[in-house]
């Protein structure tokens, strides 16, 4: 805001259509823009990894009536976000348009600072959770020691493994990964001659050892949601690009192209309210469950993605077709831009699945300690899905241009193929759904002690 006020933060305004006559920013700056959008970038990475995390922490699994109302907490958290996602692209636009930017970033601000004021208004009624150390660390104690003793042979009864965990904070042994279970038998010098102590890189407790496995367990999933982001990446980009081509006219009013990422939001914002008040009642008076498994709810984004791919094929195909009919040159195509809307309600719809699927997978899935981490790397795959995005464009790009040509994505889409790049897209998305179901059939989720207690006492009676 404030560089966007003081005259002595920004270059003089362009009041010329000459561009080469504008004055361009000097390094100091320029300097203060990119402190601003690292810091930016630095909070929202703080913030995003933490709040989600932090609004688990105020259920207790244990109640089941608070457990139910944690699964409300994923689809109510992302409403608010997209809600707020929808007043910047709408209002705060305006405003930064027709009163001023500085007025726009000053309304950010000042929003800010009171959240800031509410938020900690609440900190005596937090429940907190004690930090038990770096889950990083953790996490190379046990691989450390599992290498360590990779030689050694595994006990023939798991209850001879080592495990100092009090009964309340107990993980049960697991049979999955059994590799990791190394890192938890007994040897000669694990215990520090001192204390007594085990050296936490020479042995670990069986507990210890499943919060990895748990951690590990989650990886497949990660990777499998990556190409959703892929996809999505690409729809925010090149279906503006579509939409700059065609009729936008609503009587008077021309919608601007970039505007079209409302649609978006909207779909999002219907998806999670339909979800809320109408699917997850009607589910829990006929399944007894509070609405989708997180598993389910992923596969419902990723097969709504495919789909969404496929209609972005065909509706460009038929762009095309029509380009091709009336001249590749011309500036605004006989065809509505409302052609474009299924793409973005099914790719939206699948972003409010599988968001908020994610987001209670990696939370719920993983040890208690390690939240905060889980959710960063759920957020890993969204910057990764915008990475692997920008890698495909470049070897599309490669592949499919010559030196007469540009191939599927030529600067003026016209004469390009951008149909078969999203077909491309829809091909890469049903393969990764397959994958997909393929690990979550192979994932076993987080079983509570009642039902590890149950499991143990039906093993018992089948060896009887």
């Amino acid at each position: 805001m404030i560089s966007t006020k003081l005259p002595q933060l920004r270059p003089p305004s362009c009041n010329t259509h000459l561009i080469t006559n504008c004055k361009k920013a000097n390094g100091f700056q320029m300097g203060i823009l990119y402190l601003a959008l690292y810091l930016i970038a630095l909070g929202t990475g703080g913030l995003k990894s933490s709040v989600s995390g932090f609004g688990t922490d105020q259920f207790d699994e244990k109640d089941e009536k608070e457990k139910t109302q944690m699964a409300y907490f994923f689809n109510r958290f992302f409403f608010f976000i997209c809600t707020g996602t929808l007043i910047a692209v709408t209002v705060l636009v305006y405003i930064q348009d027709e009163v001023g930017r500085s007025w726009a970033y000053g309304i950010c601000s000042v929003s800010m600072f009171v959240a800031i004021l509410i938020f900690l208004s609440g900190r005596r009624r937090y429940r907190y959770k004690k930090s038990s150390g770096s889950p990083i660390v953790h996490i190379f104690q046990v691989i450390a020691a599992a290498i360590k003793k990779r030689r050694m042979e595994l006990p023939y009864d798991i209850s001879m493994l080592y495990e100092n965990s009090s009964e309340v904070s107990r993980i049960h042994h697991t049979y999955q990964l059994r590799f990791l279970d190394k890192a938890a038998i007994m040897a000669e010098g694990d215990f520090e001659s001192s204390s007594m102590a085990p050296n936490p890189w020479k042995l670990s407790s069986v507990t210890r050892v499943e919060e990895v496995k748990m951690m590990a367990r989650l990886l497949p999933i990660w990777a499998t949601t990556i190409v959703f982001w892929t996809a999505y990446a690409q729809m925010i980009t090149f279906s503006v690009e579509q939409a700059s081509t065609m009729e936008r006219s609503i009587g008077d009013f021309q919608i601007p192209a970039a505007s079209l990422t409302v649609f978006f939001v909207a779909a999002i914002l219907i998806t999670l309210a339909l979800y809320d008040r109408l699917i997850m009642p009607l589910w829990k008076k006929w399944k007894g469950k509070p609405g989708f498994t997180n598993l389910q709810r992923i596969a419902l984004g990723l097969l709504l993605s495919t789909l969404g791919m496929a209609a972005a094929s065909l509706a460009e195909k038929r762009r095309l077709s029509v380009a091709k009919h009336v001249g590749r040159n011309t500036a605004t195509l006989p065809i509505t831009v409302f052609l474009l809307i299924p793409q973005f309600f099914l790719v939206g719809a699948g972003e409010a699945f599988i968001y908020t699927g994610q987001l209670d997978f990696f939370i719920t899935q993983s040890p208690k300690g390690m939240k905060t981490m889980s959710t960063g790397i759920f957020l890993t795959t969204l910057s990764l899905g915008f990475f692997i995005s920008s890698f495909l464009v470049t070897v599309v790009k490669r592949v499919t241009g010559s030196h007469d040509e540009q191939g599927w994505l030529a600067d003026n889409i016209n004469y390009g193929r951008l149909d078969l790049f999203y077909c491309l897209l829809a091909i890469l998305s049903f393969i990764n759904l397959v994958i997909y179901l393929i690990c979550a059939v192979w994932y076993k989720p987080k079983k509570s002690k009642a039902a590890v207690e149950m499991e143990a006492l039906q093993l018992a009676q089948e060896k009887c």
